[in-house]
Protein backbone atom coordinates (compact mmCIF):
# COMPACT_ATOMS: atom_id res chain seq x y z
CA UNK A 1 0.00 0.00 0.00
CA UNK A 2 1.49 3.31 -1.05
CA UNK A 3 1.87 5.90 1.64
CA UNK A 4 3.97 8.94 2.23
CA UNK A 5 5.75 10.15 5.29
CA UNK A 6 4.43 13.60 6.02
CA UNK A 7 7.09 15.63 7.80
CA UNK A 8 6.24 18.90 9.50
CA UNK A 9 8.99 21.14 10.80
CA UNK A 10 8.76 22.92 14.10
CA UNK A 11 10.49 26.13 15.05
CA UNK A 12 13.53 24.17 16.16
CA UNK A 13 13.59 22.32 12.83
CA UNK A 14 12.88 19.02 14.58
CA UNK A 15 10.99 16.69 12.29
CA UNK A 16 8.13 14.53 13.47
CA UNK A 17 6.99 11.96 10.97
CA UNK A 18 4.19 9.45 10.68
CA UNK A 19 2.48 7.27 8.08
CA UNK A 20 -0.46 9.07 6.50
CA UNK A 21 -2.62 8.58 3.41
CA UNK A 22 -1.03 9.30 0.04
CA UNK A 23 -2.43 12.78 -0.46
CA UNK A 24 -1.12 16.31 -0.69
CA UNK A 25 -1.22 18.83 2.10
CA UNK A 26 -1.47 22.55 1.58
CA UNK A 27 1.83 22.73 3.41
CA UNK A 28 3.45 20.46 0.84
CA UNK A 29 6.71 22.37 0.92
CA UNK A 30 7.40 20.59 4.19
CA UNK A 31 6.84 17.04 2.91
CA UNK A 32 9.27 14.21 2.40
CA UNK A 33 7.98 11.29 0.36
CA UNK A 34 8.73 7.61 0.47
CA UNK A 35 7.08 4.24 -0.09
CA UNK A 36 6.08 1.98 2.76
CA UNK A 37 3.45 -0.53 3.77
CA UNK A 38 1.29 -0.51 6.85
CA UNK A 39 -1.40 -2.81 8.17
CA UNK A 40 -2.54 -0.21 10.69
CA UNK A 41 -5.86 1.55 10.20
CA UNK A 42 -4.71 4.67 8.40
CA UNK A 43 -7.76 6.82 9.08
CA UNK A 44 -7.11 6.62 12.80
CA UNK A 45 -3.41 7.32 12.30
CA UNK A 46 -4.05 10.35 10.14
CA UNK A 47 -5.71 12.59 12.69
CA UNK A 48 -3.80 11.09 15.62
CA UNK A 49 -0.36 11.71 14.15
CA UNK A 50 -1.23 15.11 12.78
CA UNK A 51 -2.43 16.13 16.23
CA UNK A 52 0.74 14.83 17.86
CA UNK A 53 2.96 16.50 15.27
CA UNK A 54 1.61 20.00 15.74
CA UNK A 55 0.55 20.03 19.38
CA UNK A 56 3.94 20.89 20.85
CA UNK A 57 4.72 24.03 18.91
CA UNK A 58 1.30 25.43 18.14
CA UNK A 59 1.04 26.81 21.67
CA UNK A 60 4.67 27.84 22.14
CA UNK A 61 5.58 29.74 19.00
CA UNK A 62 5.30 33.50 18.99
CA UNK A 63 4.84 35.40 15.73
CA UNK A 64 8.23 36.11 14.11
CA UNK A 65 9.50 39.67 14.41
CA UNK A 66 10.42 41.82 11.44
CA UNK A 67 14.07 41.50 12.41
CA UNK A 68 14.09 37.74 11.83
CA UNK A 69 16.57 36.61 9.22
CA UNK A 70 15.66 34.70 6.11
CA UNK A 71 17.46 31.65 7.49
CA UNK A 72 14.63 31.23 10.02
CA UNK A 73 11.93 30.85 7.37
CA UNK A 74 11.01 27.38 8.63
CA UNK A 75 9.81 28.86 11.92
CA UNK A 76 7.58 31.35 10.11
CA UNK A 77 5.87 28.78 7.94
CA UNK A 78 3.28 27.43 10.43
CA UNK A 79 1.93 30.95 11.01
CA UNK A 80 1.80 31.82 7.32
CA UNK A 81 -0.40 28.81 6.64
CA UNK A 82 -3.13 29.77 9.10
CA UNK A 83 -5.96 31.87 7.72
CA UNK A 84 -9.04 33.43 9.21
CA UNK A 85 -12.22 31.81 7.95
CA UNK A 86 -14.28 34.53 6.22
CA UNK A 87 -17.19 35.88 8.26
CA UNK A 88 -16.29 33.55 11.11
CA UNK A 89 -15.83 36.07 13.89
CA UNK A 90 -12.17 35.23 14.32
CA UNK A 91 -11.78 31.46 13.84
CA UNK A 92 -8.34 30.68 12.42
CA UNK A 93 -7.78 27.51 10.42
CA UNK A 94 -4.97 25.42 9.02
CA UNK A 95 -5.95 22.82 6.43
CA UNK A 96 -3.80 19.78 7.12
CA UNK A 97 -5.45 17.58 4.54
CA UNK A 98 -7.70 18.69 1.68
CA UNK A 99 -10.88 16.69 1.34
CA UNK A 100 -12.25 15.50 -1.98
CA UNK A 101 -15.90 15.00 -1.03
CA UNK A 102 -18.88 17.28 -0.77
CA UNK A 103 -19.22 20.42 1.32
CA UNK A 104 -22.02 20.32 3.92
CA UNK A 105 -24.83 22.84 4.25
CA UNK A 106 -26.92 23.95 7.22
CA UNK A 107 -29.39 21.22 8.11
CA UNK A 108 -27.09 18.38 7.01
CA UNK A 109 -26.15 15.70 9.50
CA UNK A 110 -22.37 15.59 9.68
CA UNK A 111 -20.02 13.11 11.33
CA UNK A 112 -16.60 14.24 12.50
CA UNK A 113 -13.62 12.92 14.38
CA UNK A 114 -11.81 15.44 16.54
CA UNK A 115 -9.13 16.14 19.10
CA UNK A 116 -10.01 19.00 21.44
CA UNK A 117 -7.39 20.92 23.40
CA UNK A 118 -7.16 24.00 25.56
CA UNK A 119 -4.85 26.84 24.64
CA UNK A 120 -4.27 27.10 28.39
CA UNK A 121 -2.69 24.34 30.52
CA UNK A 122 0.06 23.65 27.96
CA UNK A 123 -2.42 22.50 25.36
CA UNK A 124 -4.12 19.89 27.52
CA UNK A 125 -6.19 17.50 25.39
CA UNK A 126 -9.57 17.32 27.05
CA UNK A 127 -11.40 15.04 24.61
CA UNK A 128 -11.06 12.92 21.49
CA UNK A 129 -13.59 10.90 19.53
CA UNK A 130 -10.93 8.20 19.19
CA UNK A 131 -11.42 7.54 22.90
CA UNK A 132 -15.15 6.91 22.32
CA UNK A 133 -15.38 3.25 21.30
CA UNK A 134 -18.30 1.16 20.08
CA UNK A 135 -18.91 -2.48 21.03
CA UNK A 136 -16.33 -3.59 18.48
CA UNK A 137 -13.66 -1.27 19.81
CA UNK A 138 -13.93 1.11 16.85
CA UNK A 139 -13.92 4.88 17.44
CA UNK A 140 -17.32 6.54 17.26
CA UNK A 141 -17.47 9.81 15.30
CA UNK A 142 -19.36 12.74 16.76
CA UNK A 143 -22.61 13.38 14.86
CA UNK A 144 -24.58 16.63 14.84
CA UNK A 145 -26.79 18.73 12.60
CA UNK A 146 -24.93 21.65 11.09
CA UNK A 147 -26.41 24.99 12.13
CA UNK A 148 -28.57 23.48 14.87
CA UNK A 149 -26.74 25.26 17.69
CA UNK A 150 -25.93 21.95 19.35
CA UNK A 151 -22.16 22.50 19.23
CA UNK A 152 -19.95 25.48 19.97
CA UNK A 153 -20.14 28.02 17.17
CA UNK A 154 -16.48 27.68 16.19
CA UNK A 155 -16.94 24.04 15.17
CA UNK A 156 -20.02 24.91 13.11
CA UNK A 157 -18.02 27.59 11.31
CA UNK A 158 -15.07 25.30 10.68
CA UNK A 159 -17.03 22.33 9.35
CA UNK A 160 -19.27 24.44 7.11
CA UNK A 161 -16.43 25.13 4.67
CA UNK A 162 -14.73 21.72 4.79
CA UNK A 163 -14.98 18.86 2.29
CA UNK A 164 -15.54 15.26 3.31
CA UNK A 165 -12.18 13.61 3.95
CA UNK A 166 -10.53 16.88 4.93
CA UNK A 167 -8.64 17.50 8.17
CA UNK A 168 -8.48 20.98 9.61
CA UNK A 169 -6.95 22.54 12.71
CA UNK A 170 -8.96 25.46 14.09
CA UNK A 171 -8.17 27.97 16.81
CA UNK A 172 -11.48 29.07 18.29
CA UNK A 173 -11.67 32.30 20.31
CA UNK A 174 -13.70 32.43 23.55
CA UNK A 175 -16.60 34.25 21.88
CA UNK A 176 -17.15 31.22 19.60
CA UNK A 177 -16.13 28.56 22.10
CA UNK A 178 -17.87 27.25 25.20
CA UNK A 179 -20.42 29.74 26.52
CA UNK A 180 -21.98 27.31 28.99
CA UNK A 181 -21.57 23.75 30.23
CA UNK A 182 -24.28 22.26 28.02
CA UNK A 183 -22.71 23.02 24.65
CA UNK A 184 -21.17 20.08 22.84
CA UNK A 185 -18.85 18.39 22.34
CA UNK A 186 -18.66 17.52 26.03
CA UNK A 187 -16.01 15.12 27.40
CA UNK A 188 -17.76 11.97 28.65
CA UNK A 189 -15.27 11.59 31.48
CA UNK A 190 -16.50 13.44 34.58
CA UNK A 191 -13.06 14.60 35.73
CA UNK A 192 -12.08 15.86 32.26
CA UNK A 193 -15.40 17.70 32.09
CA UNK A 194 -14.85 19.31 35.47
CA UNK A 195 -11.31 20.35 34.62
CA UNK A 196 -12.38 21.82 31.28
CA UNK A 197 -15.20 23.95 32.65
CA UNK A 198 -13.48 25.03 35.85
CA UNK A 199 -10.60 26.26 33.70
CA UNK A 200 -12.71 28.10 31.11
CA UNK A 201 -15.16 29.61 33.59
CA UNK A 202 -12.70 30.30 36.43
CA UNK A 203 -14.16 33.53 37.89
CA UNK A 204 -10.98 34.72 39.58
CA UNK A 205 -8.75 34.35 36.54
CA UNK A 206 -11.42 35.82 34.26
CA UNK A 207 -11.63 38.83 36.56
CA UNK A 208 -7.86 39.19 36.18
CA UNK A 209 -8.25 39.52 32.42
CA UNK A 210 -7.24 35.96 31.50
CA UNK A 211 -10.53 35.09 29.80
CA UNK A 212 -9.09 35.23 26.28
CA UNK A 213 -6.51 32.60 27.18
CA UNK A 214 -8.73 30.39 29.30
CA UNK A 215 -11.57 30.22 26.79
CA UNK A 216 -9.55 29.62 23.63
CA UNK A 217 -9.88 26.05 22.37
CA UNK A 218 -8.14 24.26 19.53
CA UNK A 219 -9.70 21.41 17.57
CA UNK A 220 -8.29 19.07 14.96
CA UNK A 221 -11.34 18.05 12.92
CA UNK A 222 -11.78 15.37 10.27
CA UNK A 223 -15.02 15.55 8.31
CA UNK A 224 -16.02 11.90 7.92
CA UNK A 225 -19.42 12.07 6.25
CA UNK A 226 -22.38 14.24 5.30
CA UNK A 227 -25.99 13.10 5.28
CA UNK A 228 -28.70 15.25 3.75
CA UNK A 229 -32.11 15.54 5.46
Amino acid sequence: MKTIIECCVSASATRVCGLLPYRNYSCNSMLATCSASSSTTRRTLSLSLISTTFSAFIFSLSPPSSSSSSSSSSSKLPFSKFFEIPDSGGVKALDLLDGSGEVPSDGDQVAIHYYGRLAAKQGWRFDSTYDHKDDNGEPNPFVFVLGSGKVIAGIDVAVRSMKVGGIRRVIIPPSLGYQNTSQEPIPPNFFDRQRLFTTIFNPTRRANGEGSTLGTVIFDIELVSVRHP
